[in-house]
């Protein structure tokens, strides 16, 4: 047989073989297990054999690793030891096959015990008892914001957001898209309930806001002399040294409300009584608070109090209303000059914010009062 044919196995040839089974080399000496020699079976395959068999045995081939049991199916897994966990060794469950690290415990197991026991549901209280704390259950964590979201959360974000939305409204709006109030006040119905809103203020206000009455004088005798209390407030006096005047009279008045209709309210009325002359300030008086009916014709007597301070008797103003009050006596025909003055009106009418004036001239008014003969 060529050098290249010929086995390396010496049980082959006949000589006795030798273990060199890593594994089984270490059992003592003495009590290594004793192995039929495989050279008879091979060339006699009945050898040793109750039975004839194939060409091979077990001891026909040598086995190198660690003998293991065969795995079956499923049949043998339901039928292995229920003690055997192959992650017995991983997850500290179970005995542990390896010496490597030291393990100390006969029975192969290390018990891990947690820090804090573990709350179930059924033994956390309710809230507001003395039981154990509950526990918030935290939310699942989200995908993170994006760079848009997070400034959507700002507040410059939001007044943006609503700018938008106050822009995008106006122009749905102008465009008859969307409506005031829901879908009431579109622009086309604002438009027509405008119009007509204008309309009955305009309506209202003609019957409500009040009118500036014509106001015209007693022709005969637009002074009139003053009585009561008022007439002993101011006495009549003339004196040549110091040159000077004052009396009370009443400014005979018919207002005209024809225009209003409503009752006309006078805040305030007051007039100034100027000398036509030299249109010096001779009078003042004012009527307090005062209704007069709409549609009518009211008189209304405005008190005046007449008063002058001159120089001397020469004052143009202080002789015109002296020789006017005068006692008629005094001249030939039994006649007295008239008065010539100009009257101004200034009211504050409740409901009107401006304050309107009137003004009228007086030629020929006699004076109210009459001096007595033997006056200077």
């Amino acid at each position: 047989m060529d050098f290249d044919r010929k086995s390396a196995v010496s049980s082959f040839y006949g000589a006795p073989r030798r273990s060199v089974d890593v594994l089984n080399s270490e059992f003592p000496p003495g009590q290594e297990r004793q192995r039929r020699d495989s050279s008879s079976s091979f060339f006699n395959p009945n050898y040793g054999q109750p039975t004839p068999s194939a060409g091979y045995n077990r001891n026909s081939y040598f086995m190198q690793g660690r003998e293991e049991p065969v795995k079956g199916g499923r049949d043998e897994e339901e039928a292995h030891d229920d003690s055997w966990d192959v992650y017995a060794d991983f997850n500290n469950a179970g005995p542990r096959y390896s010496t490597a690290f030291g393990q100390s415990n006969p029975a192969g197991y290390r018990e891990i015990r947690s820090a804090t026991p573990i709350k179930h549901e059924e033994e956390i209280s309710t809230p507001g008892t003395n039981g154990p704390v509950e526990m918030v259950t935290v939310p699942a964590l989200g995908p993170e914001w994006g760079a848009g979201e997070l400034k959507a959360m700002t507040k410059t974000g939001k007044r943006e957001r609503k700018a938008e939305g106050r822009m995008q409204f106006w122009k749905d709006w102008n465009r008859g898209e969307r409506g005031l109030c829901g879908s009431w006040f579109t622009r086309r119905f604002t438009a027509f309930f405008m119009f007509g809103l204008c309309c009955v203020i305009a309506i209202v206000l003609a019957f409500t806001i009040p009118r500036v009455p014509a106001f015209a004088f007693n022709s005969e005798s637009p002074l009139l002399n003053a009585t009561g209390s008022f007439a002993d407030s101011v006495p009549t006096v003339f004196s040549r040294a110091p040159a000077n005047f004052s009396f009370a009279a009443l400014v005979d008045l018919q207002a005209n409300t024809g225009s209003n209709y409503l009752p006309l309210t006078f805040n305030k009325l007051s007039g100034s009584i100027y000398d036509l002359d030299t249109e010096r300030l001779v009078g003042t008086g004012s009527l307090g608070k005062t209704t007069v009916p709409a549609k009518s014709f009211p008189e209304m007597k405005l008190p005046m109090n007449f008063t002058y301070v001159a120089t001397n008797d020469s004052d143009v103003t202080w002789a015109n209303w002296y020789n006017a009050c005068k006692n008629t006596a005094t001249y030939a025909n039994g006649t007295r000059p008239g008065l010539k003055f100009r009257l101004v009106l200034d009211m504050n009418i409740m409901g009107l914010p401006s304050h309107p004036s009137t003004a009228t001239q007086i030629t020929d008014a006699p004076c109210p009062v009459e001096l007595p003969i033997n006056s200077v």
